[in-house]
């Protein structure tokens, strides 16, 4: 029983890590500079507004949770986009009408199983086990109570059951495996014969009039694009870290209360007998076992030895009584409140009194004790340093960026206030195109889409006025200012000219070698022939061998009843080949252990297809509905 409370799943563990517990972390301000009064709905969903305040919190969420599972790889650009934002909403409104479904179906979460998923987080654990003290610190950095973080939770564990509850209901036929199995198992003997735009380039005459009429009729191919070289500056936690002050005693306090995240508390191993009344014991069953413990306590205080052999004969805790009632080591708040008082004023080898916990009645006989033992304040104090300021920076956050929200617009003609102010540092950018600039892996992305439409709006460029302050990132804002405007440019022929006959010379090329290569296909269809072709060699669909997906579906979807048969596809790079598909066969010896996977595969996809057909019923029954003109249209684009 105490046992399942400290086990491990790993799926829930997953689902912690990656959906719940990032999002906290990284959750950020949700703005200082907005003047919207009113209903501002962007959506609505059982009568009920969701703001656009709402999700553009909840979109910084997803997009922080993105960058924390691809690390350096994650792109921002690429998600803050009007479909991305569509799609965030349509999660959005999913998550609502999962909420207003468990509370109709009146589905819980009990207490038993959110303590057992909270202390599988490995975030909050010490040495692998649940560290209570870790905990509360982890939520206080982050200004969140045990309650509001408790709820969370436990609401995504309701929304999470009644998905799974579907998921698992989803039924994948047989026969219909087998048969994808077969398709996807079918092997095909080929041959090929190549035409590449290279052996062509030969014939490819490109005169001058050829390249002018390109270059006219794909001007804007050569222009240089329009560009800005800008001052910026940027506001960030560390900025404000940086300020804060860290008095020697502060840092003395701080690790006096947090002194467990920096050592090892007292731990204790530790066994015991437990007598329980069975579900829904009555008072009598009740009494009976309190009776019951009282006899084998008795029996205890005259022979203590026979302690792991009452165990294993009485006790009601599957999780321990067949070794003999041991419960391994613990810590402070990691067994219910009454067990632990009495385990914690025990010495070793003494056994307790009588214990009644809602688990029912133990005997409990403490067998090994592990001193705290603690790292020196002088050898963490610049770990506790870092996060004492991180944590006051927090908390000052908000002010600084509403200062700088107000100097940048109140003193739009320079970036110099802002910066002597708040003590940053102005920074130049040049090049700066509407397409922003190549994300590098480690640099935050300060120039996110929203930054750069403010730089090249008319306020900006011709005004040479600050942008508005935007959130770039979570606990990130930026300023920009145009200092210089450069206007997109057609770069002269004569500079082009090479280049524009290279890539006429591809093109024709290519031409040629495809209408070669479906000369050369009727040809032969018309009169078979092996000459020129390469050795023969197998491919399938789970094995292409390099070739690319039109290749492979031409020579797949040869009706196998007539082969050998010849087929022709464009390959990468312009050039064409033709292929003789001598036989088709399945082999001999299929991979169980593929097969399993696909089929499994194939099981979730449809527990997934079945997953979002439930959501979308659940949205119609509740009523959910895009308000917004413009992420309506975005999501209806997405969708097609």
């Amino acid at each position: 029983m105490f046992d399942s409370i400290r086990s491990h799943r790993r799926w829930l563990m997953f689902f912690m890590l990656v959906l719940i517990f990032p999002s906290f972390v990284f959750f950020g301000i949700q703005g200082y500079n907005r003047f919207v009064e009113g209903d501002n709905a962007v959506a609505r969903i059982a009568g009920k507004p969701v703001s656009a305040q709402e999700l553009e919190a909840a979109q910084r969420e997803r997009i922080e949770q993105l960058r924390q599972m691809f690390g350096d790889n994650f792109d921002a650009k690429l998600f803050d986009t009007p479909e991305a934002r569509a799609a965030t909403l349509e999660a959005l409104l999913s998550e609502r009408a999962l909420a207003l479904e468990a509370a109709t179906e009146h589905v819980l979460v009990s207490e038993e199983r959110l303590r057992e998923v909270i202390a599988t987080v490995p975030a909050f654990q010490q040495n692998g086990k649940f560290d209570y003290e870790r905990y509360k610190t982890l939520l206080a950095a982050q200004a969140l109570s045990e309650r509001a973080f408790e709820q969370r939770v436990r609401d995504d564990l309701v929304r999470q059951t009644l998905l799974q509850a579907v998921a698992d209901s989803t039924f994948f036929p047989k026969t219909v495996a087998e048969r994808l199995l077969r398709i996807g198992e079918e092997q095909r003997e080929v041959r090929e014969l190549r035409f590449r735009p290279e052996d062509f380039a030969g014939r490819v005459k490109v005169t001058d009039e050829t390249i002018a009429a390109y270059y006219e009729a794909n001007r804007r191919e050569f222009e240089t694009p329009e560009s800005v070289k800008a001052e910026y500056v940027v506001l960030t936690l560390d900025d404000v870290a940086a300020q804060v002050a860290a008095p020697e005693a502060e840092l003395k306090a701080y690790y006096e209360q947090n002194k467990s995240a920096y050592g090892q508390p007292e731990e204790r191993r530790a066994s015991h007998i437990l007598l329980t009344a069975g579900e829904g014991g009555s008072a009598s069953d009740k009494a009976g076992a309190r009776q019951k413990a009282e006899e084998l306590l008795a029996q205890l205080r005259r022979n203590p030895n026979d302690f792991a052999k009452l165990a294993r004969e009485f006790s009601k805790d599957p999780g321990s009584a067949a070794n003999g009632g041991d419960l391994g080591f613990f810590g402070r708040n990691m067994m219910v409140k009454p067990f632990e008082e009495a385990a914690f004023k025990l010495r070793p080898g003494e056994i307790s009194d009588v214990v009644e916990t809602d688990f029912g009645f133990h005997i409990i006989r403490v067998d090994e004790v592990k001193p705290a033992t603690y790292k020196p304040f002088e050898a963490v104090r610049a770990e506790i340093e870092r996060e004492y300021r991180r944590q006051q920076a927090q908390k000052k956050f908000a002010e600084a960026a509403e200062q700088f929200t107000n100097t940048v617009y109140e003193q739009s003609d320079s970036l110099r206030p802002v910066a002597d102010k708040l003590k940053l540092q102005i920074q130049t950018v040049d090049a700066l195109t509407r397409d922003g600039v190549p994300s590098k892996p480690g640099v935050p992305q300060i120039f996110t889409p929203r930054l750069v439409q403010a730089l090249f709006s008319d306020d900006a460029i011709n005004k040479r006025r600050n942008t508005e302050a935007i959130e770039v990132t979570p606990n990130a804002f930026a300023s920009a200012r145009v200092v210089e405007h450069r206007p997109a440019a057609l770069r002269p022929l004569a500079e082009v000219r090479d280049q524009i006959r290279a890539r006429v010379e591809r093109r024709e090329a290519a031409r040629l070698a495809r209408e070669a290569g479906a000369a050369k296909l009727e040809a032969l269809r018309k009169s078979p022939s092996d000459a020129g072709f390469s050795a023969p060699r197998t491919v399938s669909r789970a094995a292409p061998e390099g070739l690319p997906p039109g290749a492979l579906n031409a020579i797949m979807q040869a009706p196998a009843d007539r082969l050998p048969a010849f087929v022709g596809a464009e390959l990468d790079g312009g050039a064409y080949a033709v292929f003789q598909v001598l036989s088709a066969k399945l082999p001999e010896k299929p991979d169980p252990e593929r097969r399993q996977f696909q089929q499994r595969a194939w099981q979730q996809q449809a527990g997934a297809a079945d997953d979002l057909a439930y959501l979308a019923s659940l949205k119609s029954k509740h009523k959910a509905q895009v308000v917004d003109a413009a992420l309506k249209s975005a999501g209806e684009a997405a969708k097609k």
